[in-house]
């Protein structure tokens, strides 16, 4: 774990800890060394600051390339830490870039270390868990890490509409035991297996999460991307 980042998170660790006191349960699934890829659900922005807060090891994640632009104090902190944990920034609709940070994810994976990712592919605004992209498949597939499936409750409360200021609220963060694929055929072709380990994926998630699913996927209007 590089040390300006292990500096960082001692820093901003205890803050979080004593705005949000997340209760944290399974952090012994997280493998001690190798890749890894943490797939979640996803309900706020803060939750790219709340996985890597709590895990023991560097989690890298994708973000809106916007997201660095935000004024003021938060965009500020946002800023920092998103630098720090080595957040990927990616422009929102383009196919080019997305499958770009997708290579950068592998080429994470293949060095060893954390990634994150939400299958979801946008965060749920009516709190509802849709159904997973490929993506976390795809690198699992192709880099052999173990998918530690994570489900978040009470983050969307954090920043409450109109408030600049975070609220404490009841944050619960759940790591699961890494998905199983084993006994998927591998006769099968690529996509068809992709898309099973999609569906196990999301399976263990929801049961973290305990949320309603939803039978498609989730694509906001564009007047709502985040």
């Amino acid at each position: 774990m590089p040390t300006f980042y292990t500096t960082a998170r001692r820093a901003v660790a205890p803050l979080v800890m004593a705005l949000w006191r997340p209760r944290v349960s399974g952090l012994e699934n997280l493998p001690e060394t190798g890749p890894f890829l943490v797939a979640s659900n996803h309900l706020a922005l803060v939750d790219s600051f709340a996985i890597p807060v709590v895990a023991p090891r560097q989690v890298r994640f994708i973000a809106r390339a916007d997201l660095w632009q935000k004024k003021g104090p938060v965009g500020w902190v946002m800023r920092r830490f998103f630098t720090v944990i080595g957040t990927v920034p990616v422009e929102r609709g383009t196919l080019r870039s997305a499958k770009g940070s997708l290579d950068v994810a592998l080429q994470v994976l293949r060095d060893g270390d954390g990634f994150g990712i939400y299958p979801e592919g946008t965060r749920s605004r009516d709190g509802r868990l849709y159904k997973g992209r490929t993506g976390a498949a795809w690198l699992a597939q192709q880099s052999g890490a173990p998918v530690i499936p994570v489900g978040l409750r009470g983050t969307e409360k954090i920043f409450a509409p109109g408030r600049r200021l975070p609220r404490r609220v009841p944050v619960s963060i759940a790591f699961g035991a890494p998905v199983d694929f084993s006994d998927i055929d591998p006769s099968l072709s690529d996509g068809v297996r992709r898309r099973e380990m999609t569906r196990r994926i999301m399976d263990a998630i929801a049961a973290l999460s305990g949320q309603e699913r939803a039978d498609s996927l989730n694509t906001p209007p564009a007047s709502a991307r985040d």
